[in-house]
């Protein structure tokens, strides 16, 4: 486990709440207490940038690579009266460089097993295991579950075309 996340998870900490936030802060991340985080949680290049809204949900196992934002899509609204309830990435996600995950109304829910693509920005659900890309984010494929066993084909994590079986 790196640094970063390790510090992610001492976050609510009685006493070292505060100081480990301070710590963060340096790294240019943003993970308020109130973010709600599986286990297996990996950041990549130390989530430089990383800001996460303390109304998101984190699954297991889920990958964030630096420059993530996850949060509200009417941040002029004050918070009480936004129409956004919650982000919630379920387990397996992977979250590449630069994207941005706002929730526009209720709750936005990106599927388990979903990779959102570098710089994309997405303002609605997805399905299990698909792949986002641009701006805005539109479902690009799905993601092909991992062969075992040396199997010949493409690698663990490839891509397939979308409606591809």
């Amino acid at each position: 486990m790196s640094l970063v996340t390790s510090l992610i998870y001492r976050r609510r900490r009685p006493l070292l709440g505060r100081l480990v936030q301070e710590v963060l802060a340096l790294y240019g991340m943003e993970v308020p207490a109130a973010v709600e985080i599986g286990p297996g949680l990996k950041v990549f290049h130390r989530g430089f940038g990383t800001v996460l809204h303390p109304y998101t949900t984190i699954g297991a196992d889920v990958t964030l690579y630096n420059g993530v934002t996850v949060g509200r899509a009417d941040p002029w609204v004050p918070q009480e009266r936004s129409a956004m309830r919650r982000v919630v990435l379920e387990d397996g996600v992977v979250v590449c460089a630069g994207a941005k995950i706002v929730c526009k109304e209720g709750v936005l829910t990106v599927g388990a097993g979903t990779i959102v693509g570098a710089n994309a920005v997405l303002t609605r659900s997805t399905g299990r295991g698909e792949v986002w890309a641009g701006v805005p984010a539109r479902c690009v494929g799905l993601r092909e579950e991992p062969r075992t066993h040396g199997a010949p084909g493409r690698a663990s994590g490839s891509l397939a075309p979308r409606g591809a079986s």
